[in-house]
């Protein structure tokens, strides 16, 4: 920390923890704060600060400049010369404002209100927070769950929160930050070779292994697929087989891979001894998107073996459908299904066996990479979109959360049904991104949230992480134009319009070409130029 006026006094203080029995009120004068007043050596804990004294005239500023490491405070202070050479509070905001402009600059809205650019852009601006960069200007940085100093060439990435960003984070930077997301990935098979795992919930360095699945695996794949190959695919392909096929009992990514593997599911009993902390059918559902993935990306690199293996895997939900009650139920060391069994319990982060952070709607029509198959457990088409609708009318979905974000969208590969993804996604909007303190629907999940926004907003979404496609829906705004990266997409921008705001839509041109259906492949939207939405009431 650099201040730009000398202080009158200053020192340390540390929280002090209070007298058992005691009702603790934690301000500065509750006397449970120890001062430091002549002491120069570090001081560390979880509620420790510095403090400065001045005797201020009226109005007086002083600035304050904060260098950063994860390495060392050597490297803080380079960091903080590099960035910050001199004191001009004036320049140094001038200069954030430029950099955030020329990265929101990417995309171009008109039309809509003026309330709904403020949620679209925050909710980009949001989206780009992180993963943020995390070595230094001389290129050191923390390695992965070890104690030496690294040195990276390129940017090394940080604050990987991965079963979020796996379903639409990474797929909006490979769009719209394409240098960025290869970078990730390279970032991804560097903490690999340094840790020999993929990371599944990275922060600064240390692998928290917080959630589940194996979510480094649709990233890589979405981003292989979508043509972004510049890194090591062969060290990529490893890594992700390695976490798709180790043993349980060696396996940091799977450590209930075996009975997956074995009977296609994972019982209750065998994560978790109590039961209210038991995620198996969340967990599986994780590895089968994980799986399908793999197989798409195994098919692409000519591993016909391998692919059919994954896939077959990845269709295991199946174990998972009861017809009963017409959802994902969990099952038990004997093979019979949970009993009693409440399909609602777990809603608002109540504990549940078998689910994490949801009830068994919230994740029943998380099948994203087989829907149609799905639908036809549940009895064909028109049950699965009835069911489907049933869950918005009755409040049992949940937009605060990931396992069902998707939702909205699946209505659109049923023909005659995708007037229902336009109609929830615009109501969606609406109801939970609004020009507010308060103006998501929950934790937004380092941008997930408010990168479904953005894309739901554009007109389009990534509703299957893996799958080079997007889904269709009538955009927010009359005008999109989006600065594409030529070195990457050729075309260089791509220009969205509706003809008329109107909720639904009649037809969507892709160039001269009238689409059929409503979905659009990533190499089709990329060069199209130009996608237009005539909409209807």
């Amino acid at each position: 920390m650099r201040v730009s006026k000398q202080p009158k006094t200053f020192g340390y203080w540390k929280k002090q923890r209070p007298m058992q029995g005691v009702e603790a009120e934690w301000d500065i004068y509750s006397g449970r704060y120890k001062f430091y007043t002549n002491y120069s050596r570090e001081i560390s804990g979880d509620d420790v600060g510095v403090y400065f004294c001045y005797d201020a005239e009226e109005n007086e500023q002083i600035e304050v400049q904060i260098g950063v490491s994860f390495v060392s405070m050597e490297n803080a202070r380079q960091n903080l010369n590099a960035e910050q050479p001199t004191f001009d509070f004036d320049k140094t905001h001038q200069l954030a404002r430029s950099k955030w402009e020329k990265d929101l600059g990417v995309v171009q809205v008109e039309g809509g209100t003026p309330d709904q650019k403020t949620v679209f852009y925050t909710a980009l601006y949001h989206a780009l927070i992180h993963p943020n960069v995390l070595q230094d200007v001389n290129g050191e940085y923390p390695q992965m769950e070890g104690a030496e100093v690294l040195t990276t060439q390129g940017n090394r990435y940080t604050v990987f929160s991965l079963w979020d960003t796996y379903r639409n984070v990474h797929q909006l930077l490979t769009l719209l930050y394409p240098e960025r997301q290869l970078d990730m990935v390279r970032t991804m098979l560097s903490m690999y070779k340094e840790h020999g795992w993929l990371p599944k919930w990275e922060l600064y360095g240390r692998e928290t292994l917080t959630m589940e699945g194996d979510p480094s695996i649709p990233v890589i794949v979405d981003t292989w697929m979508k043509g972004l190959r510049d890194f090591d695919v062969d060290l990529a392909y490893e890594a992700m087989c390695k976490g798709a096929t180790t043993q349980g009992k060696d396996n940091l990514m799977r450590p209930d891979i075996d009975p997956y593997i074995e009977k296609g599911y994972i019982p209750l009993g065998f994560f978790a001894a109590d039961a209210s902390g038991d995620n198996s059918v969340s967990h599986a559902l994780e590895y089968y998107i994980a799986d399908w993935a793999l197989s798409q990306m195994a098919e692409n690199l000519g591993k016909k073996s391998d692919a059919k293996i994954f896939y077959n895997r990845s269709i295991g939900y199946k174990n998972y459908y009861c017809k009963k009650f017409g959802t994902l139920r969990p099952i038990c060391a004997d093979g019979k299904f949970l009993d009693p069994f409440n399909p609602l319990q777990g809603a608002n982060f109540e504990p549940v066996a078998g689910f994490h952070e949801g009830n068994a709607w919230n994740y029943t029509f998380y099948v994203p990479h087989d829907v149609k198959g799905l639908a036809k457990l549940m009895g064909g088409d028109k049950k699965f979109v009835e069911k489907l609708q049933m869950v918005f009318d009755k409040g049992f979905y949940d937009p605060a959360n990931e396992p069902d974000i998707a939702y909205p969208y699946l209505f659109s590969y049923f023909c005659g049904e995708a007037w229902r993804t336009q109609k929830e996604v615009t109501r969606l909007l609406n109801e939970h991104f609004r020009n507010a303190p308060d103006g998501i629907p929950g934790n937004d999940d380092t941008g997930t949230m408010s990168a479904w926004a953005v894309f739901s907003m554009m007109g389009f979404y990534p509703d299957c992480p893996g799958k080079p496609t997007y889904m269709l829906t009538t955009p927010t705004f009359d005008r999109i134009e989006l600065r594409l990266n030529e070195k990457f997409y050729p075309e260089g921008k791509l220009v969205i319009e509706k003809t008329e705001n109107l909720p639904y839509i009649k037809s969507i041109k892709a160039g001269e070409k009238t689409l059929k259906g409503y979905s659009i492949s990533h190499d089709e939207l990329t060069s199209c130029g130009k996608l237009l939405y005539r909409t209807r009431e």
